[in-house]
């Protein structure tokens, strides 16, 4: 394994940071009878022992033959960054919990704004996507009480629960076969004149599949919804639109055009969990977020995080470990981190093209995959039996240390299946987030190609 630079960089850090507090009294307080075991090496060192002997019971996420769910590792000076501020702990609600962490928050997501063309606008960092994208489907309930909301039936199911929780109808409606937000579908919910905002997803969870956005924007002005882009995680792309394809690249260049957008910094912001983002194009939408606090907002008259955002307690860590990526690797077109970016792209596009080429695989019809993640099923005469091979291949290849995922599609968006055929077919999904697919993509293809065999013997 690569050697961790981690340990070391913390050191000298922690080292400076407490210097900073070198002007308190001595620290005779850690020391309290009470509590030596927790200070006790020893005895950390054996609970820190078996803590390393449970989480060794994992996937490796971090290695590039994890190429299954989107799980990407933090880059390690989000890491140093993250622990470095648990030294003290601060929590983003107010400024007196939190003073650099929070200015720190505001800078980092005026960064992730900048990626969308606005200079003007609210938003803030969540524990999750999911919290983000409940933020933007409240404050759509707010400007437009009663009305529904519309997501496609690729939308990330939570959209869904999240309306329940908001008293808010939802309404999923079709997709095309490339899995996108069929806007004939749209356009007849729009005619009944109570849509009060749509949900577009910039990289489904399932394909990576990116709703047509300039043409949903089209329909904006004609029914007068609210659009909601749900980036979290295709979000960071629009860095890279040359990668992309004319539709795809359509799409990113209109998101500044939303009202409202998430994005998880803990997919591909190389973020530990939970970091997400949402943002609004209009600041005056803080209006809804005002309240009163007897406890926390007297240390300044400046805008604290928690005056605009649903949540209370936040880690600090998560504004500072973020800050600190993104003054490391910026949030720029043709920088280190758009290159990150492309070479998962790259590596999606290949393994499609070898996919595609392989009598033992039918792909997505109508073309490869928008982002970076790609899906196809294994050839069969029904899809029953696809599924059973799908099923054995994922478990072959996890033997041969080679993990992908699982997903339910329907057959007929396979080429040579009739259009409308609503069967579902278990389907094999990589999700290529990592630079170092690229590079791995012949290790990965020779595990797949044997873990195929295997299967079709048994």
């Amino acid at each position: 394994m690569v050697p961790d630079p981690v340990p070391d960089l913390l050191k000298r850090a922690t080292d400076a940071l407490e210097a900073k507090f070198d002007y308190l009294p001595g620290q005779e307080f850690a020391i309290d009878a009470g509590h030596k075991s927790a200070i006790d090496k020893a005895a950390m060192e054996c609970v820190l022992d078996a803590t390393a002997q449970r989480l060794a019971d994992n996937y490796p996420y971090f290695h590039p033959l994890y190429a299954g769910q989107m799980l990407k590792p933090p880059h390690p000076v989000a890491r140093a960054a993250y622990a470095l501020a648990m030294k003290i702990n601060p929590n983003n609600h107010a400024l007196d919990g939190g003073r650099a962490s929070s200015a720190m928050e505001v800078e980092a997501v005026r960064e992730i704004a900048g990626m969308f063309g606005w200079t003007e606008f609210l938003g803030h960092l969540t524990s999750s996507g999911t919290f983000a994208n409940l933020e933007a489907l409240w404050m759509a309930g707010q400007l437009a009480p009663g009305k529904r909301v519309i997501g496609s039936e690729q939308a990330h199911y939570t959209h869904q629960r999240i309306s329940g929780v908001l008293q808010l109808e939802y309404t999923s409606i079709a997709t095309d076969h490339r899995g996108r937000m069929d806007l004939e579908a749209l356009e007849t919910e729009s005619r009944k004149g109570d849509v009060g905002a749509v949900v577009v997803t910039v990289g489904t969870t399932a394909i990576g599949a990116v709703d047509p956005l300039d043409e949903i924007l089209t329909l904006r002005e004609k029914y007068g919804f609210r659009v909601h882009v749900d980036a979290a995680y295709g979000g960071y792309f629009g860095l890279i639109p040359n990668d992309l394809d004319e539709p795809a690249r359509r799409a990113y260049a209109a998101i500044g055009q939303a009202d409202s957008v998430v994005i998880d910094p803990h997919k591909h912001g190389l973020q530990p969990y939970g970091c997400g983002c949402v943002l609004f194009r209009d600041p005056a939408v803080g209006r809804f977020y005002k309240h009163d606090s007897p406890y926390t907002y007297f240390t300044s008259k400046d805008l604290h995080l928690g005056e605009i955002s649903l949540e209370c307690s936040r880690a600090g860590a998560a504004a500072v470990a973020l800050w600190a990526t993104q003054q490391l690797l910026p949030l720029a077109p043709g920088g280190e981190f758009a290159a990150g970016l492309a070479s998962g792209r790259t590596a999606a596009l290949e393994l499609h093209r070898r996919l595609q080429r392989d009598e033992r695989f039918t792909t997505i019809f109508g073309g490869g995959p928008e982002l970076d993640i790609v899906v196809w099923k294994v050839h069969a005469d029904s899809p029953e039996r696809a599924s059973a091979l799908a099923r054995a291949v994922f478990d072959r290849a996890a033997e041969k240390h080679l993990h992908l995922a699982l997903v339910q599609l329907p057959h007929s968006w396979f080429e040579g299946f009739a259009a409308g055929n609503r069967r579902l077919v278990t389907c094999l999904r990589s999700v290529l987030m990592k630079p170092e697919h690229e590079a791995w993509l012949d290790k990965i293809w020779e595990r797949l190609s044997a873990a195929a065999d295997e299967a079709v013997e048994e």
